[in-house]
């Protein structure tokens, strides 16, 4: 009988939770922040995804088409150019993700807070 409770009161929550949130979701939708905040930060994010791509496919045609600009060695070393450009490369996608996630934590949540206070009413 308990369980049977239980199970009902999770059930109402689960329906009134599902009947809100498709409330909030709609009222999220309708603000022109979120609107603002979906195209910024999916702008930015594929900005930095071809930039990303343009760096490291130029990288492999480079070696693939033309091995000669690669080929040169770092001083009298027998380790060629291209290994510290690669590594390089690596270094500049955790820059570019520091980037994000910077620009994520201030002006994207400063979007994310001010539709939550648009929308506090019903939470």
């Amino acid at each position: 009988m308990l369980l049977q409770l239980r199970y009902f009161n999770i059930s109402m929550n689960l329906i009134l939770g599902e009947k809100m949130n498709k409330e909030l979701v709609e009222r999220i939708k309708a603000n022109p922040k979120y609107k603002e905040l979906v195209t910024k930060r999916s702008s930015f994010a594929i900005k930095l995804a071809v930039f990303m791509l343009v760096v490291y496919y130029g990288f492999i045609l480079t070696i693939a088409f033309n091995k000669e600009v690669f080929a040169n060695t770092v001083g009298d070393s027998i380790i060629t150019i291209a290994i510290p450009i690669g590594a390089s490369i690596i270094i500049l996608a955790f820059i570019t993700t520091v980037i994000y996630v910077i620009r994520a934590n201030g002006e994207f949540e400063d979007l994310e807070m001010s539709i939550k206070n648009d929308v506090k009413d019903i939470l």
